[in-house]
């Protein structure tokens, strides 16, 4: 008998072999077959448990798992915990929850035992999907073309004609392959006589499948021996065929044909899957104002032009598809989508009208379909289901309502939960029959299938939840059947006594292992080292919407970095008790860093901001210092409601991170990630007695992390990212914003001359980063030429505003000119106009004060914020025109995200 070997257990058996894995079954008297973690777990469904025997033994497929999770220990297992936590934190696994303030990017909740599905039982389960999802197709070909179902009365017209779902400008087309399922999903669920039942279809654009092979992932990484002892069958074959399936679709191009991902953006609840679906499949992830249709085509827009698209992969519901034809008020689809699949140019997976039969109406009506349309009986049952729009299924219901699940017959807008009759008063009940009887095709009701129960790890101990399974289905080119998913998103409840399973909820997930019948070959997606590449350095297919965003994510992460220097600088100076004699320092830093807040509301950001300035303005800073301004200060500069401030405007760059997961490099990512965590954890320590600057020294700890965050984020973007267009924009954008933010700085703080500015101007460059080079150039005298100089004029200095236009002059001979744009010979002459003035202006001359302000340097500062502002104008206009406008703001203002 071959045995695997691995480090936790010597001799673990093998699973195929029952008397192997009887040696592993322990004898307990108070449950047979269970030990160790397992021993005190009470299964929610005591005769429907996945792990247990209704005698309380573990089943033989558990066994294994059992025994190898019992020989990590308790403590071992709570950092592979931790483990998989920092995995699913670090990776940015996340997961919206619609309606909830704090729901977006909410980490994914992952448990740390798999649910197990021994082969044999799961090649059941896949032919009957298989056969399953062939009807489902045919149906759709059905009723979109000669419609025999509906003329023989085996489906009634009303689920048809009458389904918000079913295009009728789609009625007719030839589709490639006349294939309308090439990804289906089915929500299983296994009721208390151990039958697995359909609970749902999902024909449309089926979510989870990226989770899925996410969750495989981080699982096979925290318990590597345990999943190659178990023989777990990989994953990488399903996607494998899928690719192909979506290769062969193009109807253009077939040798390397041009597949998309069109996703509604980085708002929707499963965007994190878009866009590490896109970077797995190797296909470009788009939204609805990246593509144009032209003369019945389909184009990507890109920089270097528009490029022909020949598949659509959409995560877009059908009817959001194209407002031109569909629904009209849409931002999210393409217009003229549905002409261009008419005329056969580009193909769309799922196709266009598919969600029609998601609708759980058509369930009851399944298995006289199937014996049409297959010749077979179905073999794997849906949940009972009764459309009300019969006579005797709503007498059924009506009688029975106390005991069923009442639902929509079609899907409606937003999510709506199912009615649970049992839960219901008598009132409600009689409401819900009056609702029924007055529109009876609208609803459904189901049996209530209480699903059975799997071991979820919780607090270090196992408690049971129910679940269900959302397994998957690709259609396979090769026979025209469908290739089945080894494995599936397992999504369980939130608490041990809610019936809905719901990741909406707050209910989690569990990956699914088909445990196989010996070693498991490994397969990846990437090409055999044998199979040729054509090499490429090309860059100008970057989509002109993703420049848009990486120019923006850039303005704002240096537009967050200025706010935490400013501030740093400002808090530094608020703890130094010897600040009393700089107030006119301390005034101008306040004012620069809340100048654009209003003051007119008590207690608004804008009123503290002026407060303080006054008092400082007015040396009361003494008392107002030790007694209030510091913490109207911390709390004015993190506090949430300012909307050019540190906490809006990291907000904006997660906001811009997130829609450009699959273009920034993965460290990157994290940078951020860490830094709003950072920003979001944020509580300062109650002030102690004797201790008033326990909450400056809070803020200034986290402020000093956030510095090395935005340094190290400048380094990664710097070493990882290669010199293509993205990087361009990115630094364009960082480029940008640090000359405008500099140049705004030094209008705040030196324009107005001050008879007591040596305090004002170690502020500049301390803000400005250059405090350090101005000291070894001129010793310790601080005077006003020279420092604007450092700053402003000094093109070898990377932190002033001259190297930052000398970068932006070189990213702007740089970027695409095919064909030319005459304004963009007005860029690099503004450009270089701007750089020729910062060389040659007389910067003694320009800070030489005339009564209580400097004109000259005025003029010189105000010209150089205006040539920016006209740059940043035409880029937008030139590259980024057609997108969403972000429209760009002077003096630091933020862009509507």
């Amino acid at each position: 008998m071959d045995r695997v070997r691995t480090p936790l257990s010597p001799t673990a058996p093998n699973l195929a072999d029952p008397a192997s894995t009887a040696a592993l079954e322990p004898r307990s008297p108070e449950k047979p077959g269970a030990r160790g973690f397992a021993r005190a777990y009470v299964p929610g469904a005591p005769r429907s448990d996945e792990m247990l025997e209704p005698d309380g033994a573990l089943r033989a497929h558990w066994r294994m798992l059992v025994s190898m999770i019992d020989d990590l220990g308790p403590d071992e297992l709570t950092r592979r915990w931790e483990q998989a936590r920092r995995m699913i934190r670090e990776n940015g696994i996340t997961h919206n929850v619609y309606g909830d303030a704090s729901g977006m990017d909410r980490p994914w909740s992952l448990d740390l035992v798999p649910l197990l599905v021994p082969a044999p039982e799961f090649r059941g389960i896949g032919d009957a999907l298989a056969q399953r999802a062939r009807l489902l197709d045919r149906l759709l070909a059905d009723l979109y073309g000669r419609q025999e179902s509906l003329a023989l009365g085996l489906l009634p017209p009303e689920l048809v004609y009458a389904n918000p779902n079913f295009l009728r400008p789609l009625h007719g087309v030839a589709l490639p392959q006349q294939k309308f399922l090439h990804l289906y999903a089915a929500d299983l669920v296994r009721t208390g006589n151990g039958q697995l039942q359909v609970l749902a279809d999902r024909t449309q654009a089926p979510s989870g499948a990226g989770y899925t092979l996410e969750n495989r992932i981080v699982l096979s990484r925290v318990l590597p021996t345990i999943f190659r002892a178990c023989n777990v069958q990989r994953l990488a074959p399903f996607f494998i065929a899928l690719r192909q399936t979506l290769a062969g679709l193009a109807p253009s191009n077939r040798e390397n044909p041009r597949v998309v991902l069109l996703t509604p953006g980085p708002y929707n609840e499963t965007y994190f899957e878009h866009a590490y679906l896109a970077r797995y499949l190797g296909y470009t992830l788009v939204q609805g104002n990246d593509l144009t249709v032209r003369d019945c085509r389909v184009y990507l827009k890109t920089l270097g032009g528009l490029q022909r698209v020949d598949v659509i992969v959409r995560r877009v519901d059908d009817d959001f598809c194209d407002p031109l034809e569909l629904y009209p008020t849409s931002f999210l689809g393409v217009p003229g989508l549905v002409q261009a699949v008419r005329e056969g140019t580009v193909a769309v997976a799922n196709a266009l009208g598919s969600g029609v039969i998601q609708a759980p109406g058509f369930l009851p009506f399944l298995p006289g379909l199937c014996r049409h349309f297959l010749g077979e009986d179905m073999r794997l049952p849906s949940v009972r289901t009764w459309w009300c729009g019969e006579r005797d299924a709503l007498d059924y219901v009506l009688d029975n309502l106390g005991s069923l699940v009442v639902k929509p017959a079609f899907p409606v807008r937003g999510a709506v939960d199912p009615t649970f009759g049992h839960a219901q008063s008598r009132d409600q009940l009689s409401d819900l029959a009056a609702r029924i009887k007055a529109h009876p095709a609208n609803y459904v009701a189901q049996e209530l299938a209480e699903s059975s129960t799997a071991p979820v790890l919780l607090n270090d101990a196992l408690q049971s939840r129910r679940f269900v399974v959302r397994a998957y289905l690709a259609a396979d080119t090769s026979d025209g059947g469908y290739a089945v998913m080894p494995g599936g998103l397992t999504r369980v409840s939130g608490s041990a006594d809610s019936l809905v399973v719901s990741l909406q909820k707050g209910g989690g997930a569990k990956d699914l292992w088909v445990l196989g019948d010996g070693p498991v070959t490994e397969v990846t997606l990437l090409a055999s080292a044998s199979q040729g590449v054509e090499l490429s350095r090309g860059g100008a297919d970057l989509p002109s919407r993703v420049a848009d965003d990486l120019f923006w994510l850039g303005r704002y992460v240096s537009r967050a970095e200025n706010l935490v220097r400013t501030a740093r600088a400002l808090f530094n100076r608020l703890m130094d008790q010897s600040a009393v004699g700089s107030s006119r320092a301390l005034e101008l830093l306040i004012r620069t860093l809340f100048g654009d807040a209003s003051p007119d509301q008590p207690g608004s950001v804008g009123a503290v901001a002026s407060a303080a300035a006054h008092a400082v303005a007015a040396r009361a800073l003494p008392a107002v210092a030790s007694d209030r301004l510091d913490n109207d200060l911390v709390a004015a500069l993190f506090g949430p409601a300012d909307a050019a401030g540190l906490r809006r405007t990291l907000t904006s760059v997660h906001g811009l991170a997130r829609a450009l997961r699959d273009r920034i490099p993965a460290d990157a990512w994290r940078i951020l990630q860490a830094a709003g965590r950072d920003l979001a954890d944020f509580a300062a320590p109650k002030r102690p007695a004797n201790a008033d600057d326990d909450r400056l020294a809070s803020a200034l700890e986290l402020l000093n992390s956030m510095v090395a965050s935005f340094l190290a984020f400048g380094g990664v973007v710097a070493e990882a990212m290669t010199r293509g267009q993205a990087w361009r924009f990115l630094d364009l954008g960082q480029r940008l914003e640090r000359a405008q933010d500099l140049t705004d700085l030094l209008l705040n703080l030196l324009v107005d001359h001050s008879p007591d500015e040596v305090a004002i101007l170690d502020a500049a460059l301390d803000v400005g980063d250059s405090a350090l080079t101005y000291r070894r150039r001129y010793l310790t005298q601080l005077e006003a030429a020279p420092v604007v100089d450092l700053l402003l004029s000094d093109d070898g200095n990377p932190r002033a505003v001259a190297f930052q236009v000398a970068a932006i002059e070189e990213h702007l001979v740089a970027l695409p000119h095919d064909p030319p744009h005459p304004r963009q010979a007005i860029d690099r002459q503004l450009a270089l106009e701007l750089r020729t003035r910062l060389r040659l202006a007389d910067l003694v001359e320009a800070c030489k004060p005339m009564g209580p302000r400097r004109p000259g340097l005025d003029e010189l500062l105000t010209d150089t914020a205006d040539h920016l502002g006209k740059i940043s104008d035409h880029l937008s206009h030139i590259y980024f025109s057609h997108a969403t406008s972000r429209r760009l703001f002077p003096s630091g203002q933020g862009g509507g995200l």
